[in-house]
């Protein structure tokens, strides 16, 4: 197993320099000056060409673009993510400072999205092609079709504007979660609805179901206690990559409730060009993302004993 996470560690090192290379490259061949916008984020819109040369040599925007990331790999390395042209503040100290609210949307997200599917995808597989299965899979097909920004702004339509019973925006308490984590949980939903579904049909089809209801187990018991944990052993991976994905993805619901965390940073480091805070926060989403799934895998051994990883 050690052998294994150190290999997986060592991958994780290469995947993330690529990224960070891919993502400096398409920064800076984008059209626009950065020195420019720059410049008028900090001295206004009567800015004279004298002004955008020295901030560009401030920043060190006037260098070779290869130059540019070598000297930010660097600090990377010292653990420097460089300080932000906008607010001048350092790149960690941003990301932490959102950080807590994008992993409290993500979990609630998650949160929504096993509390519906779980039980829902075990009741269509206990009662195949009946009517609740149907129209289990029927809201589940609906859920992966339906795009994140149009249900947000459809429950934002209804809950808030017609209603009037949820806040639209901002981050409070627990009412403002509610819409957000809604967006967000409903399309990992439908999908892990679909694949417990799936998993629970393959188990309760094995020989040591049959042998626990030939003992005269209750049938929850047999649901519960013996399929459903081996059912959700490929269910952890989908979550633990949903669970990532959600890191990500939340980018989307946190502009559509201006929601204070990293998905709406990177978007307005975007539009003011600031290519330190965002190749900080795409660093911070890809090394997010290959560590759950190192988690995920390693979690694989508690959930089935037979899993082992040996180094090749």
């Amino acid at each position: 197993m050690l052998t294994y996470v150190i290999r997986r560690m060592g991958l994780m090192v290469f995947i993330l320099l690529g990224v960070s290379v891919i993502t400096f490259s398409m920064m800076h061949f984008v059209p626009g000056d950065p020195a420019e916008m720059i410049a008028m984020e900090r001295y206004g819109e009567e800015i004279t060409a004298e002004t955008i040369e020295f901030v560009r040599a401030e920043l060190g925007l006037d260098q070779p673009v290869y130059i540019q990331y070598f000297r930010w790999l660097t600090n990377v390395l010292r653990g420097d993510l460089g300080y932000s042209f906008r607010t001048d503040r350092p790149v960690l100290d941003e990301i932490l400072t959102r950080l807590p609210a994008t992993i409290q949307l993500a979990l609630a997200g998650m949160l929504v999205a096993l509390l519906i599917a779980i039980p829902v995808g075990v009741i269509s597989a206990t009662r195949q092609y009946s009517a609740v299965d149907n129209i289990s899979m029927f809201g589940a097909l609906l859920g992966v079709s339906i795009p994140n920004f149009w249900l947000g702004l459809l429950l934002i339509l209804f809950f808030s504007l017609y209603l009037g019973w949820l806040p639209v925006f901002g981050r409070g308490g627990i009412e403002h979660l509610i819409l957000p984590a809604l967006t967000l949980g409903t399309g990992m939903a439908a999908i892990t609805t679909r694949l417990i579904r799936s998993s629970m049909l393959e188990v309760l089809g094995q020989d040591y179901i049959r042998a626990a209801r030939a003992k005269g187990l209750k049938e929850k018991a047999v649901i519960y206690k013996h399929a459903l944990k081996n059912a959700l052993i490929p269910v952890v991976t989908i979550v633990g990559l949903q669970f990532a994905s959600l890191l990500e993805g939340a980018v989307i619901a946190e502009v559509i409730f201006a929601w204070p965390g990293i998905g709406r940073l990177l978007v307005d480091s975007i539009f003011a060009r600031d290519f330190v805070l965002i190749q900080g926060c795409i660093l911070f989403i890809a090394a997010t993302f290959v560590l759950v799934n190192l988690l995920v895998d390693i979690f694989y051994t508690y959930l089935d004993p037979k899993i082992h990883y040996e180094a090749k």
